[in-house]
């Protein structure tokens, strides 16, 4: 840190250095001038912690130059201590009190009582030659703090477009991708409705099986698009015979994977207000995961019960548990099971399937041990209607 300094003004050099030697102390640089003007000159250029002003100086005395300092915008804040010879009335002092001396001195000076004064006002400087080296700090962090604030924003905006931006080509390409797909499966029923060999046959249950799969995938993209963009996922609530449409999905899925059997329970009202089609498709990604991830050997059980005022579907399966650290992310967007054989898809049916609940006003979650893997999905029944008394 830059020494603290002091002006010494007196017309006698002897007095000049007798000052400098009683004050003398680490840090401390002396300013030393015989007469007033030169005093103000050093003002111009220094920055002064103290003015020690000799009263009685040919010219400009000590009362003249305060008042000068007074006027000076660069010295009118610096403490000025006066040293006199002469007596104690009170007019002189009063004078040098107006004049914005902050105390007198008489000579012959105490040594004790200088060094006492001089040292307060050392310390006073340097405490605010701290607090300015502090403030300096402080202003240049909140600039570098607002440049990087205004940095992240920024950043955060530019990646909420480019989020925004690709959410819309994936939801456009997954609406187009549904031109060509309708004309393969449109195909292959004019195929099949034609005399066939029997490795057309095979072939054309190729396309179709692929063609399913193909919807699904851009079923998915869809919703999660929709979901991610805000328009949030389409629901058709309405009373439904649920039972139905999950036995009719069971029926497709073990004709689909023959050797997989599916148990089911069903123990639910005639009709629930759901969208039917949207649990038919959670379902349908539930035990597509279930089938999946399952033991072949072992039963995949699909249940369906009302517990209190909910009802409750839950899929099951034997097989290898899921890892700690993918059921954390289970129901994330993209997350794939890490156990099994190669798995198709894109990831999303998990995701989907607890979106589906959610939109519903219930939840899905899941727990795995070594005996079984369970996706549960529970949600609140609506209040049968009373009969009008």
């Amino acid at each position: 840190m830059d020494p603290v300094k002091f002006l010494i003004v007196d017309d006698l050099e002897e007095n000049l250095i007798s000052l400098e030697a009683m004050l003398r102390r680490e840090n401390l640089e002396f300013l030393k001038a015989r007469s007033g003007e030169e005093a103000l000159e050093l003002l111009l250029v220094h920055d002064v912690a103290l003015a020690l002003l000799d009263v009685q100086m040919p010219g400009m005395d000590g009362f003249q130059l305060a008042e000068f300092m007074r006027g000076n915008l660069r010295a009118r804040h610096i403490p000025i201590i006066f040293l006199t010879a002469g007596n104690a009335d009170s007019q002189p002092r009063f004078r040098g009190y107006e004049a914005g001396a902050v105390d007198f001195i008489n000579k012959p000076i105490e040594v004790d009582v200088l060094r006492s004064k001089a040292n307060v006002f050392f310390d006073l400087y340097r405490q605010r030659q701290q607090i300015a080296a502090q403030r300096d700090k402080l202003e240049a962090y909140a600039e570098t703090m607002k440049g990087f604030e205004q940095l992240t924003r920024q950043q955060l905006i530019h990646e909420q477009e480019t989020a925004r931006l690709r959410e819309q080509f994936i939801a456009v390409l997954g609406h187009d991708l549904r031109n060509p797909v309708a004309a393969i499966s449109g195909a292959a029923r004019l195929l099949r409705k034609q005399a066939q060999s029997e490795k057309a046959l095979k072939v054309i249950d190729l396309m179709e099986t692929s063609v399913d799969r193909m919807v699904g995938l851009i079923n998915d993209v869809m919703d999660f698009a929709r979901g991610r963009l805000g328009s949030g996922m389409a629901m058709h609530r309405r009373p439904t015979a649920l039972e139905p449409v999950l036995r009719h999905l069971v029926e497709e899925l073990e004709a689909a994977h023959p050797g997989r059997d599916i148990m089911c329970t069903f123990a639910m009202p005639a009709q629930v207000d759901v969208d039917a089609a949207r649990i038919g498709q959670m379902a349908s990604n539930l035990l597509a995961n279930a089938v999946s991830y399952g033991e072949p050997g072992q039963p995949i059980h699909l249940e369906v019960t009302v517990e209190g005022q909910a009802l409750r579907l839950s899929v099951s399966n034997a097989g290898t548990p899921i890892p700690e650290a993918t059921m954390e992310r289970l129901f994330q967007p993209f997350i794939r099971g890490e156990s099994g054989p190669s798995q198709q898809g894109l990831g999303l049916g998990l995701h989907i399937a607890s979106e589906i609940a959610k939109a519903h006003g219930g939840r899905l979650w899941a727990t795995s041990t070594p005996q079984r893997t369970r996706f549960t999905f529970s949600m609140p029944l609506a209040p049968e209607p009373q009969d009008a008394t």
